[in-house]
This record gives C-alpha cells, sequence and structure tokens, in this order.
C-alpha cells in the first residue's frame, strides 16, 4: 500500500535504539509518505526535531504531555517556542493535554494550567495542536470548545457522539491499531461515523500495534492493517482510506 501517513509516532523512544536508523532508512521504501513524530517533554522534542531534521519524510511536534507536567522548568516553553518559530520541520504543538488516568501524573490544575498555556502558543504561532485525552473527556472538551485552536484527538477514545462534536467544530480524529482490537467497540463506531474528511491514522508507535501484532513493538507500515479494518467498517478499498487521509493530514500539518 501507498501514501501512508503516520499522524502520531514516538521513534526517539528507546523500543527503536537497536535498529532505527534502518527502519526510518527502510519506511518510505515500504509505502509510508510521511511521519510526525512527537515530544513530550524538552528532552524528547528535540530528538524528534534531530529526527525530522535528518530525513525527510519525516516532520515533527513538540510540546509537554500531561504525565510530564511535573517535569516542566522555567524558560522550557519559551524554548519550544523558539523552535517551533525557527524550524520548518516542526509543525505542531503536541502532544498535549490531559491524563487522569495515572494517580502519580501532576495535579489536575496543572495539567489544566500546561496544556492552555500550549493552546495559547499554538493559537499564537497558527499551528494544529495534537491533543492527548486519557479519562479527562469532560475537561478536554470544555477547554477546547470553548479556546478552539486547530487540531486532532489523538488515539481517540471518546463517544461516537462526541466525536461528531469535535468533527462540527473543524477538529480531527486520530485512530490507530486499537480500532482492530476485539472488543474495540467505540473504536468502530467511531470510525464508521465520523465524516472521512476529518479522519488522520496514527500508530503512536512503538506502542498499540493492530492485530495480529497486538502487543508487539508498533511501527508505521502497520497503519496499512488500520486501513484495511477501517475500509472493511465503511466498505471502502483500504487503499483509498490512505490517499484521503494522507491528504488530510498533508493539509492539516500545512505540508
Amino acid at each position: 500500500m501507498l501514501n501512508i501517513f503516520d499522524t502520531h509516532a514516538h521513534y526517539d523512544d528507546e523500543a527503536f535504539n537497536e535498529d532505527r536508523e534502518v527502519l526510518l532508512g527502510l519506511l518510505p521504501k515500504e509505502g509510508v509518505s510521511h511521519v510526525m513524530t512527537c515530544g513530550t517533554n524538552l528532552v524528547t522534542s528535540y530528538r524528534s526535531l534531530q529526527l525530522a531534521k535528518k530525513y525527510d519524510y519525516i516532520y515533527c511536534a513538540l510540546g509537554f504531555h500531561p504525565e510530564e507536567a511535573h517535569e516542566e522548568r522555567k524558560g522550557d516553553l519559551d524554548t519550544i517556542v523558539e523552535l517551533l518559530k525557527t524550524e520548518e520541520k516542526a509543525k505542531a504543538v503536541g502532544e498535549i493535554g490531559l491524563d487522569y488516568y495515572w494517580e502519580e501524573n501532576a495535579p489536575r490544575d496543572v495539567q489544566i494550567d500546561l496544556f492552555r498555556r500550549q493552546i495559547e502558543i499554538a493559537k499564537e504561532l497558527d499551528l494544529p495542536v495534537i491533543v492527548h485525552d486519557r479519562e479527562a473527556h469532560e475537561d478536554t472538551f470544555n477547554i477546547l470548545s470553548e479556546m478552539r485552536p486547530k487540531g486532532v484527538l489523538h488515539c481517540y477514545s471518546g463517544s461516537k457522539e462526541q466525536a461528531l462534536q469535535y468533527t462540527e467544530m473543524g477538529f480531527y480524529i486520530g485512530l490507530g491499531g486499537v480500532v482492530t482490537f476485539k472488543n474495540a467497540r467505540k473504536a468502530v463506531e467511531v470510525a464508521e461515523a465520523i465524516p472521512l474528511d476529518k479522519l488522520l491514522l496514527e500508530t503512536d508507535c512503538p506502542y498499540m500495534a493492530p492485530v495480529p501484532h497486538r502487543g508487539e513493538r508498533n511501527d508505521s507500515r502497520l497503519i496499512s492493517l488500520v486501513a484495511e479494518k477501517i475500509g472493511e467498517i465503511r466498505g471502502m478499498d483500504p487503499q483509498e482510506i490512505l490517499d484521503i487521509t494522507n491528504s488530510n493530514a498533508e493539509e492539516f500539518f500545512g505540508i
């Protein structure tokens, strides 16, 4: 398959340390058109940027993940702003958002404050945001409804009804390997219901590999299996799904 645009990856992750260069050299030959590799704090944002500068087909998002909110230091966001302003391969603010799943995460008010500040940065720079929402659907929806950045709900885990509300506001929905999982009722409903022009495909690699590779290390090539599943759900050819989502992502990220 062709035109595989992986809109959310973490190729700086240590899971790729042994064969990163070999793998990233191989992906374009196996149908991968573009990859958006995402930072989660200042260090991983730098690493993601270096990968984007090394490989023509890779772009990056820079930002602070909610699980890393406690790591933010004075001046960190100023540094990220400067990189977003000056580096042409930096195309989005992310991965940002809210995560209420882990008790050890920063308090909710700290996460919300960081989320809001990064949305403001994106709006000032006219860049999209890549949003992480885990067990925080109400607060995430309320903040995005109020602030209205350009954005994608990465690895979307909410309801079909809320997904349609997001798309009506102009947001994109990111789907990945979960849609292939046996008990993924909500993801299947979302894949069936949302407008195709608001769909993006992703891996969240090295995590969330689709069936039959669930539990293994994920990489961008496996998006073809996600396209096959969504094609099955919608009665479409998988290559058509890839062509549409590639075009959507190019428009969304301004590539």
